[in-house]
This record gives C-alpha cells, sequence and structure tokens, in this order.
C-alpha cells in the first residue's frame, strides 16, 4: 500500500507556529502535532517566494516562479491562469503513481471564468483550474 502524502502549504504561519516544532509556542495546534507524531515531518526547505502565488507554482511545477509570466507580487485569484495546461505538475505525477489528488483552500493561480462585461460568470465551467492539472478533487 502506498503512503499517504498530505501537503500542508499555510500562509502567514511561522516556522515556531505549530506546538510540535516549538514547545513554547501560544498557538494550540493539536491536530498538526497528531500528524507530526503519526507520520514525518520535513523541516529544511526554502520558499522560491515571500509571497503565495509564486511559492505555490514553484511547489506544483517544481519551477522557478520566475520562469512564469508572474516576475512580482501574486495573482488575481480569478485571472488568466498562472500555470500552462501542458505544464506537468507534481499531482500528474503523483496520479501517474496511483495517487489520487485533491487540493483544498486557497488556489490563486489563476481560473478562466466566463466574463459578461465587467463580471465573472461563475456558472461557467472553470478550465485551466486544479481538476485540469492533475488534481482528482478541488
Amino acid at each position: 500500500m502506498q503512503p499517504y502524502i498530505v501537503f500542508i502549504l499555510a500562509d502567514d504561519k511561522g516556522y515556531g507556529d505549530p506546538n510540535c516544532l516549538n514547545p513554547n509556542s501560544k498557538i494550540v495546534t493539536p491536530r498538526l502535532d497528531r500528524l507530526t507524531r503519526k507520520g514525518m515531518t520535513y523541516t529544511d526547505a526554502n520558499s522560491p517566494s515571500a509571497v503565495c502565488t509564486p511559492t505555490r507554482y514553484g511547489v506544483l511545477t517544481g519551477r522557478y516562479c520566475l520562469r512564469s509570466r508572474l516576475k512580482r507580487r501574486v495573482i488575481n485569484g480569478y485571472g488568466a491562469p498562472l500555470i500552462n495546461p501542458d505544464r506537468l505538475t507534481v499531482a500528474d505525477v503523483l496520479q501517474q503513481d496511483g495517487y489520487h489528488t485533491g487540493a483544498v483552500g486557497k488556489w490563486h493561480l489563476g481560473f478562466c471564468f466566463a466574463k459578461q462585461g465587467d463580471v465573472f460568470d461563475y456558472t461557467q465551467s472553470i478550465t485551466d483550474g486544479p481538476n485540469q492539472l492533475g488534481f482528482d478533487h478541488f
């Protein structure tokens, strides 16, 4: 049986915030503490950027965010997709190895919604979002 993989990317969370990494933390994190006791914790990592969009791009594609069209800041959550549909993502690689994949929470890498004048039509199907980039569920 393949191991479960849970990758958590949290904005505005510091290394010393969870109790499992800092017993003196003032933030109570019992569920994160339990996850770390029952699994593996990696504590030596670097972020490709100080903000969310380029960091997500780098984590999902394995590429430096400067190789995308985004050179600074973050993109509008409903703007044009940052990841090209033909770009291989970590979710694609996991699917090829038999995993079922899912993403929860803030995507912030762009969606293609139909636009009626100045208003987005959210009833239209999403293209180039997580489900087109290797995620079974979003």
